[in-house]
């Protein structure tokens, strides 16, 4: 099982940036995905961004495309979420997440592992 945890997170202004950190810990897994999700109140958790292993491969959501990006250091086991162009409806906690099989799926069901979340809140 591997443990995550989210960083980052805070009060950033409109049109803004902010970037998120993802460390795992514990027993870990070869070729693992990392995936992020956010949730806001009142929502369900939706995809965010996901990396394959490698890096080689990565899928956003529409609403943050070419305004986030994910990346990953395997030598740190962490994933990071740079955020720009922060928008208010981009307010919400982010979790990340492992997908032990490596497949990089946007599914929520396929990931095994989840961090705790960190708050990230975009004023206007």
């Amino acid at each position: 099982q591997v443990q995550l945890v989210e960083s980052g997170g805070g009060l950033v202004q409109a049109g803004g940036s902010l970037r998120l950190s993802c460390a795992a810990s514990g027993r870990t897994f070869s070729r693992y995905a990392m995936g992020w999700f956010r949730q806001a109140p009142g929502k369900e958790r939706e995809f965010v961004a996901v990396i394959s292993w490698s890096g080689g491969t990565t899928s956003y959501a529409d609403s943050v495309k070419e305004r986030f990006t994910i990346s990953r250091d395997n030598a740190k086991n962490t994933v990071y979420l740079q955020m720009n162009s922060l928008k208010p409806e981009d307010t919400a906690v982010y979790y990340c997440a492992a997908d032990y099989r490596g497949w990089a799926t946007t599914d929520i069901g396929g990931y095994d592992s989840w961090g705790q979340g960190t708050q990230v809140t975009v004023s206007s």
